[in-house]
């Protein structure tokens, strides 16, 4: 299995990170998720699963910064579009971003759940995109924590594939 995001000079466009535009951020957060292109996923593929990681974040805030987890993406749906966090949120199932740690305060907020993109403070980041091919539904609901993923995907993941997408200060 492959997965392409398009790239911008080596980088993930701005629009979904730290310079996006007003008009793709809430609360001062970018929330415009990207384009997600999948090939060669494995027969029996029912459904996708994501993950958007940062580990550059665990200098910085002293954990890794989880910025997207989603599951029961239809197996049709080899072009994940851009925004499709809050476009087709009703055609997958989001979890918790870390911004509903306690440590952010941002619990309860709209902004706690689905993407919420890159914003590094220090340098440029690379996070990492892991795409799953499952082979089947997975018993998850909306804010569901991203360990809750990774226990539902034991057993039924048929082939994983991860990027680096870098993302500048």
């Amino acid at each position: 299995m492959k997965i392409a995001v398009p790239m911008q000079n080596g980088l993930l466009p701005d629009k979904y990170g730290k310079y996006a535009a007003a008009a793709d951020q809430q609360d001062g957060y970018p929330v415009r998720s990207f384009p997600i292109t999948i090939t060669d996923a494995p027969a029996g593929t029912k459904t996708f699963a994501l993950s958007l990681v940062d580990f550059d974040s665990v200098p910085v805030c002293g954990f890794v910064w989880i910025h997207w987890t989603a599951a029961n993406i239809p197996a049709s749906l080899t072009s994940i579009p851009e925004d499709a966090s809050q476009q087709l949120a009703d055609q997958f199932v989001q979890g918790h971003n870390s911004n509903v740690s306690r440590f952010v305060g941002l619990a309860g907020t709209p902004r706690a759940s689905g993407y919420v993109g890159p914003q590094p403070p220090d340098k440029t980041h690379d996070y990492t995109l892991t795409v799953y091919a499952v082979d089947s539904e997975l018993p998850l609901q909306n804010d569901y924590y991203l360990n809750d993923l990774r226990h539902a995907l034991t057993g039924h993941t048929l082939a994983k594939a991860s990027i680096e997408l870098p993302s500048r200060a």
